[in-house]
């Protein structure tokens, strides 16, 4: 079964631009993948125009061979604007596989280890994708108000919510990172004391601390038996978790912005993190985020997997979690029938917090390419914050 063709479909979700990639086959089954970096969308497009070129008639069977070709066919390593395009054909081609021989990608992998995957996300996006009605307390609680966070806890908790997650807060795009702690740490003391001890507690801090503010921070969560803090630093700076690891006992996760195995290997090797927050989009795809889970495993770290993007990320990311043992929550962004005309998926996000296990062929996901022209892909930008100073920081 030989590569026919490979075609990008930028497609603009609410909020989100979905970097769909398509690859066809000589004898009719069709895969379907999704990128990472999904603001630079138009990059996806030219690094998959570069590698279809040679891609196009290949067997599409030899995936650890092409994975290998990809990634170190171009010289220069893999980054993550190559690791997104390669991540994207990557899951198509677990998805064909699974197609061809007529069982869902997960089988492929081991089988499966559990019944169900947990989920988490921001309240927003979980309080859109499992119907809860959040009382209008959003706002406040992405200003910062600890009176609106705990009701707000209360609630997720009574819809049967396990896991309440924030994330450290600009204001515009003034990010003052000191006040933002405090504010975060207010929240979280408010959550912690109306919700009780059964209310998993997480907080992405999206890279937006130095490694002093980071230490300071989880030394203030402490007391709250935190179940993650999420990417407190720079993703340059990885050996900078050695630091944080000797002086806080507060779980860590970190890897959402890191680009394949050797950019994961020194913290699970060390043991300076606890979750492994592989985004399987941007660090090379299935294939390498199952080596990346293996790795883990020896050292008691488990996955936490980063998903910023649709349902394609998610059945990817599924399938990994129902696979390996030592797979955490997984993120959701969006609900599974966010584009319903765009895609249909063979699973579901239910009972508050949990993912349902595909039964279908591949990925469990179809993608209908003559829909997603209806929803053409917009160029956007996050926020570009700026200390107090005016000084550029993270985002």
């Amino acid at each position: 079964m030989k590569i026919s063709d490979i075609q990008v479909h930028p497609v603009q979700a609410p909020g989100r631009t979905l970097v769909i990639v398509t690859v066809s086959t000589d004898e009719g089954i069709v895969g379907v993948g999704e990128a990472g970096l999904q603001r630079r969308w138009r990059g996806i497009e030219g690094a998959v125009e570069h590698m279809k070129r040679w891609l196009i008639g290949q067997d599409a069977s030899r995936i650890e061979y092409l994975w290998q070709r990809m990634a170190r066919g171009g010289f220069y390593p893999a980054d993550r604007l190559i690791g997104s395009a390669i991540a994207a054909i990557d899951i198509a081609l677990w998805d064909i596989k699974g197609k061809a021989l007529g069982v869902p990608v997960f089988e492929l992998l081991g089988g499966r280890c559990r019944d169900y995957v947990e989920a988490f996300a921001n309240p927003g996006y979980l309080g859109k994708s499992c119907g809860i009605d959040t009382g209008g307390l959003l706002e406040p609680v992405n200003q910062g108000d600890p009176e609106a966070t705990a009701a707000l806890a209360v609630r997720f908790k009574e819809e049967g919510v396990k896991y309440f997650r924030l994330t450290l807060n600009g204001n515009g795009d003034l990010m003052d990172s000191r006040a933002a702690v405090r504010k975060c740490v207010r929240q979280f003391r408010a959550a912690r004391e109306a919700a009780g001890d059964e209310l998993e507690l997480m907080v992405d801090l999206h890279t937006r601390l130095s490694p002093e503010e980071a230490v300071w921070f989880c030394r203030e969560v402490e007391p709250l038996n935190m179940f993650a803090v999420e990417d407190p630093i720079r993703a340059e700076h990885p050996q900078g978790y050695q630091r944080i690891r000797s002086q806080t006992t507060v779980p860590i996760a970190a890897g959402e912005q890191w680009a394949n195995k050797w950019e994961f290997r020194d913290p699970i090797e060390n043991e300076w993190i606890d979750y492994a927050r592989v985004d399987i989009c941007i660090a090379g795809g299935i294939s390498e985020a199952k080596k990346i889970a293996a790795m883990a495993e020896p050292h008691f770290i488990k996955t936490l997997l980063h998903n910023p993007l649709g349902p394609v990320c998610t059945a990817a990311s599924l399938h990994i979690d129902i696979a390996c043992d030592n797979a955490g929550p997984q993120e959701v962004l969006f609900p599974p029938d966010i584009l319903p005309d765009v895609l249909q998926c063979d699973f579901q996000l239910q009972e508050g917090s949990r993912l349902t296990i595909p039964t279908q062929p591949g990925l469990g996901v179809t993608f209908n390419a003559e829909a997603a022209k209806e929803f053409p892909a917009e160029m956007t930008e996050p926020p570009h914050y700026h200390r107090p100073d005016g000084s550029f920081t993270n985002y």
